[in-house]
């Protein structure tokens, strides 16, 4: 069965291109997060002493709001310079993250986005900015709460999007899509999968069989129903049994080797009226191509090891 690493991988991958980053900021400090899926983490929280509005006797009221302006500034600048430092990889120059939520109190929202200091590149990436009562964790929580509708938006579009483009491939009849197990793995072998698109819930797994007479490694992918029927597990020439030498989650085999076919990899839920027809017309696995293919001339080109395991 899959070990640890993998299992990582794959939680990693379904939440890949939806990572989100918070930046919580109240008058006693702030915080740094990142949200995918439902895991939250805290990358950084500072502590910034701030004077409060009124000066104490003896200082002249100018320099005292000179100071609190100065200090204030301080802090709006570390900010954004650590801002850039967390949600900037610094190998393509791009956000590592698919949108930014700011969480402050009004003022010192306007204030970070105003900065000459805040990044133009995550300026581009806010999709909200909400006021929070609290700093630190509570304010992150309280950010996380206000953004949910905002985020689960984000995901539904660019999956409306992906899947439309799909299903327009299929409509215009362009012969760069693939669809079903068996003709998405040629399509993945020959390295025509531009981009190899999984339903999340994909309930297939991808056995390896080995029939013990002739010593031919058979590769299978069973649903339930089909892992019931002991007919799959035999041999039909001979009836010899076959037996099971390996067995992973189709989902997780691609997360693991799509990399191999040169292809990006997306999750898709059935929850939009584009993502439901994917899951149910077309059996939740399929590909758009990089050039055209016609499936039927591919039936010759059978041979399960063109895509057998290359390890």
């Amino acid at each position: 069965m899959a070990d640890d690493h993998e299992t990582e991988e794959l939680n990693e991958l379904l939440e890949s291109d939806d990572k989100f980053g918070f930046i919580v900021m109240d008058g006693n400090g702030a915080l740094f997060g990142t949200l995918s899926g439902n895991k939250r983490e805290v990358l950084r929280k500072f502590s910034v002493d701030l004077p409060k509005k009124h000066g104490r006797g003896g200082q002249s009221a100018l320099h005292f709001a000179r100071l609190r302006m100065e200090k204030r500034h301080n802090y709006v600048r570390k900010t954004a310079e650590l801002a850039t430092q967390f949600f900037i990889n610094p190998a393509t120059s791009q956000p590592n993250v698919s949108g930014l939520i700011l969480g402050a109190s009004a003022d010192f929202k306007t204030e970070l986005r105003q900065s000459d200091m805040f990044d133009p590149r995550l300026q581009a990436k806010i999709l909200n900015a909400v006021d929070v009562s609290y700093g630190g964790e509570n304010g992150f929580n309280q950010a996380i709460e206000l953004s949910a509708e905002i985020l689960a938006n984000v995901k539904f579009i660019q999956e409306k999007k992906l899947i439309g483009k799909y299903l327009e491939e299929i409509s215009q009849d362009t012969g760069k899509y693939v669809f079903g197990v068996e003709d998405t793995l040629k399509a993945l072998a020959m390295g025509a999968v531009e981009t190899l698109i999984v339903w999340e819930n994909l309930d297939i797994n991808r056995y390896t069989l080995n029939n013990i007479t002739t010593g031919e490694i058979i590769v299978k992918h069973l649903n339930k129903e089909q892992e019931a029927n002991q007919a799959n597990f035999r041999d039909p020439e001979s009836n010899a049994e076959l037996e099971v030498q390996g067995n992973i989650s189709l989902s997780e085999w691609f997360a693991n080797e799509y990399k191999k076919f040169g292809c990006t990899l997306e999750f898709v839920t059935n929850k939009s009226q584009e993502g439901s027809q994917f899951c149910r017309g077309f059996g939740g696995v399929g590909g758009i191509l990089r050039y055209q293919l016609n499936m039927r001339t591919l039936d010759e080109v059978t041979g399960e090891e063109v895509y057998e395991d290359s390890d």
